[in-house]
């Protein structure tokens, strides 16, 4: 099972157009320090899950019939925004699973074209896709919102993206079955405070609350980045911080 972060920015994404901090300066004269929209893709048993749809050549990135099925976090703009034009390949449907958003994102619903998208998952229920099980867990969010814990025999890989916070049972769940990766939302500084993300201090708590799993920071901001330059040690042992292209794999 092999994880692969294919964006790990915030909803500005890195290089932040018109801004001059020296985080923003290091991602446009190196664009290994680029952040693209936060998404990634689980490749297991010969087959190839997509989590989120943003990125800027999804179409190139995966030819048609190599996406067996999208894990939605959420319906923001900046989760999904690929969608509105791979609906309209000339390919197999691709099966979509969602968390329970009636409003979804402006007119997918009604104009889905290859998009099958599914029956809501529910938070804690476990499915089986792929030949691994997949729990979905609730997150905090201003849209309905969840996670991923993904189980094989070879070990657990948690994606938690966009939250503030970890909503208790899903604490509870990951207490019960602890990941050995744990992709979060950290999207800014600890001296910020947002209330639909994880700032640096919100991450580092909960890191030091499960202290076996190894913790990626991942969905962040160009503010975090700078804080991040200026203070380079300030991690917890067990937490790092992701880029694009990162591959986790068990």
């Amino acid at each position: 099972m092999k994880l692969t972060l294919l964006g790990t920015g915030n909803v500005q994404a890195c290089p932040l157009y018109g801004c001059e901090c020296a985080a923003c300066q290091q991602a446009t004269l190196d664009p290994a320090k680029a952040r693209h929209l936060c998404s990634a893709v689980l490749e297991v048993n010969g087959q190839q899950l997509l989590i989120d749809a943003n990125h800027p050549q999804l179409q190139s990135r995966f030819p048609a019939g190599s996406i067996d099925a999208i894990l939605l976090t959420h319906y923001h703009m900046d989760h999904v925004q690929a969608l509105f034009e791979l609906r309209w390949g000339v390919a197999d449907p691709i099966p979509v699973y969602q968390p329970d958003d009636p409003d979804g994102c402006d007119d997918l619903f009604k104009h889905p074209g290859l998009l099958q998208f599914l029956p809501p998952n529910q938070a804690n229920q476990a499915f089986k896709l792929a030949g691994i099980s997949i729990t979905p867990l609730s997150l905090n969010h201003s849209k309905p919102t969840l996670g991923y814990l993904f189980s094989s025999e070879q070990g657990r890989i948690a994606y938690l993206t966009d939250t503030l916070g970890i909503p208790e049972q899903s604490w509870q769940q990951l207490l019960r079955n602890p990941p050995k990766y744990l992709v979060i939302d950290c999207s800014v500084p600890p001296s910020h405070r947002s209330g639909n993300h994880n700032n640096l201090d919100d991450v580092l708590a909960l890191a030091s609350a499960l202290p076996d799993s190894d913790w990626i920071l991942t969905h962040i901001g160009h503010e975090l980045d700078l804080y991040l330059m200026q203070n380079p040690d300030c991690l917890n042992s067990n937490v790092s911080v992701a880029y694009d292209g990162l591959e986790i794999s068990l």
